[in-house]
């Protein structure tokens, strides 16, 4: 496909750079995937929009934006073996080396080669009108969702499915989950999906506190104060909530997560950055308590996680509350950084609507 794209870049000074840029040309094993959707995450937020502040796999190397992308195919490359023209794709955001142990296990985000490349960090992303994919990045969108629920399945929602899975969350659980921004809506939605008990959040922010509500996702939510983590325990009979999620990444926010857990339950730390301090023996040691670290997912989990919405007809742009074109996508990084606001995306065509 000949001719030029527009595309939008970070510079790392809270501004959005537009350029018009050659489409590209797949190569082999490669496809041309018209964007439908791209939505933004709080990592492009903290570690590239405004400042350039993330060194190895989070070292924006100046290409186009956009880790969360959701399209279709228009064109194949020679060696392409399952996603054709016209097939509809989540990307899968991390492009691994393919043959380390973790790209073996699907895990393409630890991938350890200097040969790994994140659409969006070190290779073009999802802000323009065509993005430029490996086949082996690709996970199949049903008919039965949006571009719009594909693109938070690329980063958010796989990320969060990752985390209640390593922790287990069912019927027999109640769940805190501290922070509720898009990753921290997404962690209720799930939880509600496979069976949670109770829901409770923790949320300071009016705007977001407020959609939360909207939502009724959660049984109780809570703005945070000194007295929290005792109301979450006079709900959950003394003994606090079986499985916590930290998506704050904040020292307070997680230490949250830990204090209202009960004896033996499990603590999912999300929300990058930050940092937490508090005492092994009373907190984790003595009651027996255990915390996961949980990056984004592999992408054989990304699969089953589509498969799933479909069953729970569960619809994750359920949480966009902004949708601006690519020329507005200065606006739309712009509401996603003051954070008053759901989740914000970038859509084309009918996924504008």
């Amino acid at each position: 496909m000949e001719g030029t794209m527009k595309a939008a870049y970070l510079p790392g000074n809270s501004t959005v750079l537009y350029k018009d840029v050659p489409i590209p040309t797949p190569g082999h094993g490669q496809v041309l995937v018209r964007m439908k959707a791209s939505t933004i995450c709080g990592s492009d937020i903290r570690a590239i929009y405004r400042e350039h502040v993330g060194k190895g796999p989070e070292g924006y190397q100046g290409v186009i934006a956009g880790h969360e992308p959701c399209g279709q195919v228009v064109e194949e490359g020679p060696g392409i073996r399952r996603f054709k023209k016209d097939s509809r794709v989540i990307v899968y955001h991390i492009s691994g080396c393919g043959v380390c142990h973790d790209c073996r296990m699907g895990y393409m985000i630890s991938c350890s080669s200097p040969l790994r490349a994140a659409y969006g960090w070190q290779r073009d992303g999802g802000m323009a009108e065509y993005v430029l994919c490996d086949e082996k990045d690709l996970v199949e969108l049903p008919d039965e969702l949006t571009y719009a629920d594909g693109a938070q399945v690329a980063c958010g929602f796989g990320t969060v499915y990752e985390a209640i899975k390593k922790v287990g969350v069912s019927g027999e659980h109640s769940v805190l989950v501290v922070g509720l921004g898009p990753v921290g809506l997404a962690t209720l939605m799930l939880c509600r999906a496979m069976g949670a008990q109770k829901c409770y959040g923790i949320e300071g922010n009016p705007v977001r506190l407020e959609l939360s509500q909207k939502l009724g996702l959660a049984d109780k939510v809570f703005i945070p104060s000194k007295d929290t983590v005792q109301e979450i325990l006079n709900l959950t009979g003394g003994h606090g909530v079986e499985r916590a999620f930290d998506t704050s990444g904040s020292d307070k926010g997680r230490l949250s997560a830990i204090r209202a857990t009960r004896q033996w339950g499990k603590i999912a730390f999300v929300g990058e950055g930050g940092t937490v301090g508090f005492s092994p023996s009373p907190e984790i040691i003595h009651p027996q308590k255990t915390i996961y670290g949980s990056w984004v997912t592999s992408i054989w989990l990304m699969e089953d996680l589509v498969e799933e919405l479909v069953r729970w007809n569960l619809h994750p742009e359920t949480l966009i509350t902004h949708r601006f074109p690519l020329e507005k996508a200065d606006e739309a990084y712009k509401l996603m950084s003051e954070g008053n606001c759901g989740k914000v995306a970038v859509c084309f065509d009918e996924e504008l609507k």
